[in-house]
């Protein structure tokens, strides 16, 4: 085979018994739902990031079945602030399915746990292995960094001609035993010693068949993606207070925030052709006066500092309007909306940035004030 090499995967896996990573709470298990859920929460997400998050999830859904029963709203709740939240959705789903169609057990087929939802190839491979010991290859971020270092490819990974290559040496040099220590070293010398910036070359077990060590190109590979302007939107959102609660909104399943409570939008996000822009569009008050009639009589209006976050895909400048009503308005067949609690909010299903806004607000003003 084109890139076989046995001592390849020997030199990781005596690394990683001496050297990895052994105590994280998802380690030194064969239980599968334990594996997944690691595994979908480590998605494009650091540990240190997810361990709080792991630990909470598993006191509220301490099996797949609780999870599998639970409203979608529940999930979505102990899922708030992780971030890439169709993960929570198709881990809801994903429960589901397995509950419905293998009885609760996970497959331990990574052909099978790659037709799940939120389960990739990659992540199917490391489910496999971590909790059947099934000989599959991994192929994430972390991995394709070693690979295009040790093995010195100067391609864009991102490229399908450069993917393709790269799972197939990955196949290759997947070993038919300790398959458990060969996956977990990758990820850890990915994490801890391959890393993007100042890799620790001196404490690699590759360093000796590393090219871009002997080449001086860590700080090259892998290359890069050609960096594209970040574009930019406005959203001018509603934050409408009245007797100690605020009104949220549930937005659509699918998109961004899915699925999660927010603050009702003026006219959604909207591009902004420039930086300079970022305060353009700005509603009259009797444009916010006309949008919040819908909820009630406004009483008066405070235009709030502008709060910014970034996406993968652009950044938002959020605008808070935020206005006391002197009567409330019935929401009857709206049941998109509801009006939530000032003391809920901590633990409500919101976007990360949305909930440190309405938290900072009542960290700021007395809630007599405020609402």
């Amino acid at each position: 085979m084109q890139y076989e090499d046995p001592s390849f995967a020997a030199d990781l896996v005596a690394w990683q018994k001496q050297h990895g990573r052994h105590d994280l709470p998802w380690q030194n298990t064969r239980d599968a739902y334990l594996v997944w859920l690691s595994e979908i929460m480590l998605q494009q997400t650091q540990v240190s990031a997810v361990l709080g998050y792991y630990a909470r999830f598993l006191e509220r859904f301490p099996t797949l079945a609780s999870l599998a029963a639970a409203p979608v709203e529940d999930v979505m709740a102990q899922w708030a602030g992780l971030g890439y939240y169709t993960r929570a959705r198709n881990l809801h789903k994903c429960a589901q399915r397995v509950v419905a169609e293998y009885g609760g057990v996970f497959p331990s087929d990574p052909a099978l746990l790659a037709e799940l939802p939120g389960i990739g190839r990659s992540t199917a491979a490391a489910i496999a292995a971590f909790s059947a010991g099934r000989r599959a290859a991994i192929m994430d971020g972390n991995v394709k960094r070693v690979f295009a270092r040790v093995f010195g490819i100067d391609t864009y990974p991102g490229e399908r001609k450069t993917e393709e290559a790269m799972w197939a040496r990955a196949e290759a040099l997947a070993p038919a035993e300790g398959i458990e220590a060969y996956t977990q070293g990758l990820m850890d010398m990915g994490a801890t010693l391959c890393t993007r910036s100042s890799p620790s070359c001196e404490r690699c077990p590759m360093q000796a068949r590393c090219v871009a060590f002997a080449t001086g190109r860590t700080a090259e590979l892998p290359i890069r993606k050609p960096k594209k302007a970040t574009p930019e939107k406005n959203a001018h959102m509603l934050l409408l207070v009245d007797r100690g609660q605020v009104l949220l909104e549930q937005r659509p399943a699918t998109g961004i925030w899915g699925g999660l409570l927010s603050l009702p939008e003026l006219a959604g996000h909207q591009a902004l052709a420039t930086d300079a822009d970022a305060h353009a569009g700005a509603p009259s008050d009797a444009a916010v006066a006309a949008a919040a009639s819908a909820f009630g009589v406004m009483e008066s209006l405070e235009r709030l500092l502008p709060v910014v976050h970034v996406f993968t895909h652009y950044k938002l400048h959020i605008h808070p309007l935020l206005v006391t009503l002197s009567s409330r308005a019935a929401l009857a067949g709206e049941d998109r909306y509801q009006w939530l609690d000032a003391a809920a909010l901590p633990d409500a299903a919101l976007p990360a940035p949305i909930k440190k806004l309405l938290l900072d607000l009542l960290g700021e003003r007395s809630q007599a004030r405020m609402f």
